[in-house]
C-alpha cells in the first residue's frame, strides 16, 4: 500500500514541478532574454534504489532537473550580428552630426556671397554702399566659420560625454555578469534559480556585444568568461575578477579605450559595438574637422595675403581682413570700415580693382567653395553607404534574433499542449493517491 501511495505522491509532486514550469513559460511569452523550460523526469526504479536521494525506496517518478532550453549557435550569431549592427549604426550617428555641423551654418553659402561682393564691388571700387556691402558679407563669412567651428567643438564633446558613458557601462555589465558567475557557483544546477541566473547571464552577454565585440566561454557551472574582441583579448569578466573599461582622448585629439584588470592595463580597438563605431565616428570627425581648419586657414591665407599686397581707398597698404585662431576654424573680421578693402593692385589709384580681379581668380584655382562641397559630400556619401549596410545588418540580426527564439523561446500552441498533458497527468497521479486511500480504508473497515 505504501508503494501505491509512493508512486502517486512522486506522480504529483513530479507533475506539479511540471506544471509550473509550463506556467512560467506561458507567463514569460515575448519576454526578452527569457530561454523556455522544461522538467527532466525520470523513472524510479526499485532495483536502483533511493537512499542517495533521501527518498523512500518504490517505483515512481523523480524530479531530475529543470532544463533551459538554448542553442549556443544561435545565441553566438546573435551576439555577433548586434555587433556589427551598433558599430554602424553608431558610425551612423557621428556621420549624421557632421552633416548637421558641414551644413547648419551655410558656410559655403556665406562664402560665395563673400565672392559675389568682391565681385561687384570689382565694377565700382570706389562705392561706399559696395564697400560696405563686402564689408558685411566677410562679418558672415567669419561668422558661419565659427559657428561651425563650435559646432565642431560640441561635437567632441558629446562624443567624449558618450565614450565615457560607454566605458562605464560596459565596467558596470562586467560587474553585473561577476555577480551572476557568483550565483551560479552556489545555485545547484538544474533549478529554476540556476535557469533564471543563466538568462541574465545571457542577456548581460548581449547587452555587452552591443558595446563591443566580444568572445565567451562558460564553465561546468554555466558561469561566463568574457574577453573583449577575439579569444587573444583582454579579460573583461572571469568567474570571480571584473575588468574596469576607460577612455581617453589625447592632445593630438585622437581618443582610445582601456581596460585594466588586476594592476594590468590593456588597449583594446574592438571591431564591433558601440564602441567600435565610436572608434569610426571619432576618426571621421577629426578628418572632417582637419580639412574644414585647413580650408579656413587657406582663405585666410589668402585674402590677408591679397589685402597685404594691394591699396586701400585712401591708398594705404592694405591690412589683414580676417584672424583666424592657430589650429582651428575660428574667425573674426579685423577691419571694421569698408574704405580699408585693399582693392587696388600696386600703386595704380583708387579705382583699380586689380587686386579684387586677383581675388576672383584665386576663387576660381584653389577652388574653396568646391573643397567645402567634397567635404560635406564625401561624408554624406560615407553616410549613405553605412545606412545601406545598417539597413542589412538589421535584417541579418533580426534573423538571428528569429532563429534564437524558434530554438529557445515560448510558443503558447505548443506550450498549451503541454499544459492539458501534464494536467491530465497530475489527475490521473491525484487518482492513485486517492485509490490507494481508499484501498486503505477498505481494509481498515474489515471486521
Amino acid at each position: 500500500m505504501s508503494d501505491l501511495l509512493s508512486i502517486g505522491a512522486s506522480g504529483v509532486r513530479a507533475y506539479q514541478t511540471a506544471l509550473t514550469a509550463v506556467g512560467e513559460n506561458i507567463a514569460n511569452v515575448g519576454t526578452d532574454g527569457y530561454s523556455r523550460r522544461s522538467v527532466t523526469m525520470q523513472e524510479i526504479s526499485p532495483a536502483a534504489g533511493l537512499a542517495a536521494n533521501k527518498v523512500t525506496a518504490g517505483s515512481g517518478v523523480m524530479v531530475l532537473g529543470i532544463a533551459r532550453a538554448t542553442d549556443v549557435y544561435a545565441s553566438a550569431a546573435v551576439r555577433s550580428a548586434t555587433a556589427d549592427l551598433s558599430r554602424t549604426t553608431t558610425g551612423v550617428t557621428w556621420l549624421n552630426r557632421i552633416e548637421g555641423a558641414m551644413t547648419g551654418d551655410q558656410v559655403q553659402t556665406r562664402l560665395t556671397a563673400f565672392f559675389t561682393a568682391a565681385r561687384t564691388l570689382s565694377a565700382e571700387p570706389t562705392s561706399p554702399a559696395l564697400r560696405a556691402t563686402m564689408l558685411e558679407t566677410a562679418r558672415s563669412t567669419a561668422t558661419a566659420f565659427t559657428a561651425t567651428d563650435s559646432a565642431f567643438g560640441q561635437i567632441d564633446a558629446d562624443f567624449d560625454g558618450q565614450a565615457r558613458q560607454a566605458a562605464r557601462d560596459l565596467s558596470s555589465l562586467a560587474t553585473s555578469l561577476v555577480r551572476v558567475n557568483d550565483g551560479l557557483g552556489r545555485t545547484q544546477p538544474g533549478s529554476a534559480a540556476a535557469a533564471q541566473l543563466a538568462d541574465q547571464r545571457d542577456q548581460i552577454l548581449t547587452q555587452m556585444s552591443a558595446l563591443s565585440d566580444i568572445t565567451s566561454t562558460t564553465d561546468e557551472l554555466g558561469r561566463a568568461t568574457v574577453r573583449l574582441g577575439d579569444r587573444a583579448g583582454p579579460i573583461l569578466a572571469g568567474t570571480d575578477t571584473t575588468g574596469a573599461v576607460t577612455y581617453q582622448r589625447g592632445a593630438d585629439g585622437s581618443v582610445s579605450f582601456q581596460v585594466a584588470l588586476n594592476g594590468q592595463i590593456s588597449d583594446f580597438v574592438p571591431t564591433g559595438g558601440a564602441i567600435a563605431g565610436m572608434l569610426d565616428g571619432a576618426e571621421r570627425i577629426n578628418v572632417a574637422r582637419g580639412s574644414f581648419n585647413q580650408l579656413a586657414k587657406s582663405f585666410v591665407d589668402t585674402v590677408n595675403g591679397l589685402q597685404a599686397g594691394g591699396q586701400d581707398l585712401a591708398g594705404a597698404t592694405g591690412t589683414a581682413m580676417f584672424g583666424l585662431k592657430a589650429g582651428t576654424a575660428q574667425m573674426s573680421l579685423l577691419l571694421t570700415d569698408g574704405s580699408k578693402i585693399a582693392a587696388a593692385k600696386g600703386n595704380q589709384g583708387s579705382r583699380n580693382a586689380d587686386n579684387l580681379a586677383a581675388l576672383e581668380s584665386v576663387r576660381g584655382s584653389v577652388g574653396f567653395e568646391g573643397k567645402l562641397t567634397q567635404i560635406v559630400t564625401d561624408n554624406a556619401t560615407t553616410l549613405k553607404q553605412r545606412q545601406t549596410v545598417a539597413d542589412a545588418q538589421s535584417a541579418i540580426r533580426d534573423g538571428a534574433k528569429a532563429s534564437l527564439s524558434a530554438a529557445s523561446g515560448v510558443t503558447l500552441d505548443s506550450e498549451a499542449v503541454t499544459l492539458m498533458r501534464f494536467q491530465q497527468a497530475y489527475s490521473a497521479t491525484s487518482r492513485v493517491i486517492q485509490a490507494a486511500r481508499e484501498t486503505f480504508q477498505s481494509i481498515l473497515e474489515l471486521r
